[in-house]
């Protein structure tokens, strides 16, 4: 087994309740179980979500990720007294989660209001082996006199969406004394859920069940000797359909005989079974660093962790959400974090996983087509917000100003337009990575062509010459711009790809060639001042300055918005993040390091930093600069916006797309991975207190694994591969160690795109 590091907590603390259960989040991919305790306790919010469960609860309403009927609440009495965290002495706490196994475990010693003295410890983990297994154990140890306990377990369904309920009960059943099952229905009728769990305490337990308020609940009842214990042992298979030709009863009677087949092998073998998939994962994935901070191997561990159990491998009809599988944020909808932030990491090192990932927008053109023709454009316009259909998700309006009485309108999905591009972008990215003929021949090339169709169609004639208007850029602090330098080079961009594969592929539409080649030849794009400074749209540049060192101090609270309305935000020079810095990041080859450093200097003053997708690209550009120290900074805060002291940093769930940066800031950071017109470089760049980074890496179908330090590389390959090292060709058959001062990094590079 892998050794790897992870997540600790020492002491039970009420106010990170909810921060924790997110960290601490047990998945596979398929579901996600939040590491809310078994005991009661109203300040926590428990959760069990299941990718691409997803259901609107009524007029006004969005649709959002089902939290399902709770499994791992146990109600545990002992002596006559209820168990609970807010009641009596906790001692000796510890919960940790194994991120090499998925695996959650707590101990504890509970001294009762009356002087008993009781161990309490638990186990659980979601399996990797078989994605609708999730296991837990509880066992209770009376430490200084004998006890009577009681623990009242099984199905509740009287959890919430924050109070919107999804689900009708279909039939509850028992089955013996230890099997419970209960079937349910979204409210639409359009999905099934059927859970099936197997309860056994071990011992001379009384059992019973009972069925009241949603709650199919089994009861055991035990006497317990002192410095005895007693286990329970819960398996449940959870099952779900959005299939209308498979009935309820069939998913009813798989949960029975796969979970049948699971108590037949017991927690222990199901857990081996669940670490050998976790054992595959890492040996393809784990990035290794020597750092004199231990906390940067963790914040690598716990993104890798997070990014395998958020993304749905095994169902390409889902995407990543917004915060995973890990809480109602955003109600589990999916955004350009998918194909920006995250992609990246598996399409170099499980590219399969990265395919699925975009046929989900594949699947979803017919949604993306409606909305384009709704708007008046042609192609494919994307939702901004996201879930299983192609169907646009974003409310229509924020929540109501308590101080005026008025919503104000929700502006993303009508101007911030970019997504289109992002996912474009993304295409590319993958066949350069892959070749993937098939792909690209099928799913790419029409993904590539109806988003260039909806950006000629998106352009207006102004001044002899065509501009994008009313966008949003990244930058969502400014909004209802002309010309955001962002968006129009990424529709370029989509254009001239898609023109490229059009023709590659010999795509026989003349009309569509005579188009892009019109677009790409009168599309004005942004140039630089004198000073290299790419003015974010026509207006930025013109708006007054204020100091924003006091927002920046407080980044992510959106503090701002205390002492300025949107309004007022638009009209100064104050980004919420990264909108040309990213641009420099997504086409890199489009300007020279001084253009890079200009923009940087120049934009990171006036930028909050406001949205957890910020630090890691501005850490990237500073790294790609030969800021190492800058960059490393902005690494480090980028993994504090979940694992950092703020006790609620991540109470609706984590920030997924910041794990993703995590990866992204130490491979295209300081291993300065990047892809320039179709090939893979690499322009190493360690921070001073790392000594060494190692990491796997597929391109092309090759599988490398590369180790770096201050003075040489070393590359292993699976077969020949060529790439760029500091700009130099390089290829490797087999192994290659080389000194780093052998390859001059130049100064200088490439000349920035003609206007037009």
């Amino acid at each position: 087994m892998i050794k790897l590091s992870t997540l600790r907590q020492t002491e039970c603390s009420l106010h990170s309740l909810n921060k924790y259960a997110s960290l601490m989040t047990t998945g596979n991919g398929y579901m996600g179980i939040r590491a809310s305790h078994e005991e009661t306790c109203p300040l926590q919010t428990r959760g069990m979500y299941l990718a691409g469960l997803y259901h609107c609860a009524g007029k006004g309403e969005t649709s959002e990720l089902v939290n399902l009927p709770d499994l791992v609440g146990v109600q545990i009495e002992l002596n006559g007294e209820i168990f609970t965290t807010a009641g009596g002495e906790i001692g000796d706490w510890q919960r940790e989660l194994d991120f090499a196994t998925g695996e959650l475990t707590r101990s504890l010693i509970w001294r009762s209001p009356n002087g008993a003295h009781y161990r309490i410890s638990s186990r659980r983990f979601a399996s990797a082996a078989q994605l609708p297994l999730f296991a837990m154990t509880l066992t209770i140890t009376p430490l200084n006199r004998d006890a009577r306990v009681s623990l009242v377990t099984g199905i509740d369904a009287t959890q919430t969406n924050c109070g919107r309920q999804h689900l009708d009960e279909v039939q509850l059943r028992v089955f013996g004394e230890h099997w419970l099952q209960g079937i349910y229905a979204t409210q639409d009728g359009t999905a099934d859920v059927a859970i099936t769990s197997w309860c056994r305490v071990s011992g001379a337990a009384s059992t019973c069940f009972t069925a009241k308020n949603r709650q199919l609940l089994q009861h055991n009842v035990a006497k317990v000797a002192a410095g005895e214990s007693i286990t329970l042992e819960k398996l449940s298979w959870i099952a779900w359909s959005d299939d209308r030709t498979r009935s309820a009863e069939s998913l009813s009677q798989q949960g029975r005989t796969e979970l049948e087949r699971c108590v037949a092998q017991g927690y222990n073998a199901l857990r081996h079974a669940s670490d050998a998939a976790w054992q595959t994962f890492w040996a393809r994935s784990r990035v290794q660093v020597m750092s004199q901070d231990p906390r940067d191997q963790q914040a690598l561990d716990y993104a890798l962790y997070h990014l395998h159990i958020m993304t749905p491998g095994h169902d390409e009809r889902s995407s990543i959400a917004a915060k995973g599988l890990t809480g109602e944020g955003y109600k589990g909808h999916i955004f350009w974090d998918t194909e920006v932030f995250l992609l990246p990491f598996h399409l170099f090192s499980q590219p399969d996983i990265a395919r699925r990932l975009l046929r989900y927008r594949w699947h979803n053109l017919p949604g993306a087509r409606k909305k384009a023709r709704q708007s008046g454009w042609q192609g494919a316009l994307f939702p901004w917000e996201s879930a299983r259909s192609g169907d646009e998700e974003t409310p229509e309006f924020a929540a109501i100003n308590i101080r005026t009485g008025v919503r104000q309108k929700v502006a993303s999905a009508l101007a911030e337009h970019h997504l289109v591009a992002d996912i474009a972008w993304a295409v590319v990215s993958y066949w350069h990575a892959t070749r993937d003929h098939c792909f690209m021949a099928h799913e790419g090339l029409e993904l590539l062509i109806d988003t260039a169709r909806f950006w000629i169609s998106r352009a207006v004639e102004v001044n002899n010459r065509l501009e994008i208007h009313d966008v949003i850029g990244p930058d969502e602090y400014t909004e209802h711009v002309n010309n955001n330098a962002y968006t129009s080079y990424l529709a370029h961009y989509n254009v001239a790809q898609a023109l490229n594969f059009a023709r590659q592929f010999a795509c026989g539409d003349e009309a569509f060639v005579s188009q892009a080649e019109r677009f790409l030849q009168r599309l004005w794009l942004p140039q630089p001042t004198a000073d290299g400074v790419l003015p974010q749209d026509d207006s930025f540049l013109q708006k007054p300055v204020i100091d924003l060192s006091a927002y920046k101090a407080k980044a992510g609270k959106q503090t701002i918005l205390l002492d300025y309305s949107r309004a007022e935000v638009n009209e100064m020079q104050i980004l919420k993040q990264a909108d040309v810095v990213m641009l420099t990041y997504m086409l890199p080859e489009l300007f020279t390091p001084a253009q890079c450093l200009a923009n940087l200097n120049f934009y990171e003053p006036r930028t909050i930093h406001d949205s957890s997708l910020s630090k890691a690209i501005h850490g990237i550009v500073a790294a790609g600069c030969g800021d190492t120290d800058t960059a490393y900074r902005f690494w480090r805060e980028g993994a504090d916006i979940d694992l950092g002291d703020d006790p609620h940093a991540c109470d609706d769930g984590i920030h997924a797309a910041a794990t993703g940066a995590i990866w992204l800031g130490a491979i295209q950071g300081f291993a300065g991975l990047s892809v320039r017109h179709g090939e893979l470089h690499l322009s190493p760049r360690l921070p001073h207190g790392w000594q060494q980074l190692d990491f796997p890496l597929r391109w092309q179908g090759v599988s490398l694994h590369i180790t770096l330090d201050a003075g040489q590389i070393r590359i292993r390959s699976t077969s020949a591969v060529t790439l760029y090292l500091n700009q130099q060709p390089l290829t490797v058959d087999g192994e290659l160690t080389c000194a780093l001062r052998d390859f001059y990094l130049p100064t200088t590079g490439t000349a920035t795109t003609e206007g037009r």
